[in-house]
């Protein structure tokens, strides 16, 4: 078992979980019906990479199962980005009738499909011919996630004077915690000098590309990325994880030897 090939994939189906477990909270309570199902889709779009992840670091480990990866570890084994984990709502506005948030989850939505566009197209041409095919399948997924979240950047940033300042406060909020993404880790670099990942430092001027595009068609002023350095890939979490997973995990936990 190639130890450091395992961590690589469960930093990415982490990833996926975790955002995939968020954004499925929308599912009911969506502003509109068409965005409670496109955001599901997303949703099982995630959840679904995920468990190819899981799948593949399982069968490498081999002395677990897709199911233990995800619902039996604990806050700190999990290795997603902190970005992904936080809630739906930045600063709100005090008249707020809901801790749910349509431009943070919008624009963290945006954000990361722009990042994982470029990583999962890196991917196709992995030395790992399992996890080359997973990435040639999710890279169709996040090219829509992309286009949705981006499609409702621009349209909150151009439109109303309330939208506008709703997607900038959820940029100002969320920009800082994009660092991590390009923080070095050393299952990063080990992973892309192996010619199983990728190098992270690559994408960056793409994605910068990305970014800067869709904000300045939104109208949106692009904050610096600047402050504390999350840590989440490194098992560092903020707060939230903890609550996610109670409620993620908690039906497996109860009865951890069910068949369903």
């Amino acid at each position: 078992m190639n130890t450091t090939t395992v961590d690589y994939l469960l930093h990415l189906a982490d990833n996926a979980l975790v955002l995939g477990q968020r954004n499925a909270e929308w599912c009911g309570h969506g502003p509109i019906i068409e965005e409670d199902i496109a955001l599901a889709n997303v949703s099982l779009d995630l959840i679904g990479q995920a468990r190819l992840l899981y799948q593949l670091a399982a069968e490498l480990k081999g002395d677990v199962t897709e199911d233990q990866l995800a619902y039996f570890r604990d806050v700190a084994d999990f290795r997603n980005h902190t970005l992904l984990e936080l809630p739906h709502h930045g600063p709100l506005s005090g008249y707020a009738a809901s801790n749910l948030d349509y431009a943070t989850t919008i624009v963290r939505n945006f954000l990361y499909s722009a990042f994982m566009v470029l990583v999962w197209q890196a991917l196709e041409q992995s030395g790992h011919p399992q996890l080359a095919a997973i990435a040639a399948k999710s890279s169709k997924e996040v090219r829509y996630h992309l286009r949705h979240s981006r499609d409702w950047l621009v349209r909150m940033g151009d439109g109303t004077d309330e939208s506008h300042a709703r997607a900038q406060v959820a940029l100002d909020h969320l920009m800082p915690y994009t660092q991590e993404l390009w923080l070095p880790c050393a299952v990063d670099v080990d992973a892309a000098r192996s010619g199983v990942g990728v190098d992270l430092a690559s994408l960056h001027d793409d994605w910068d590309t990305l970014v800067s595009d869709a904000l300045a068609e939104a109208m949106l002023v692009r904050p610096a990325a600047q402050g504390y350095v999350s840590q989440g890939k490194f098992g560092v979490h903020s707060e939230h994880l903890g609550f996610l997973l109670a409620e993620m995990q908690s039906l497996a936990r109860a009865h951890p030897n069910a068949n369903w």
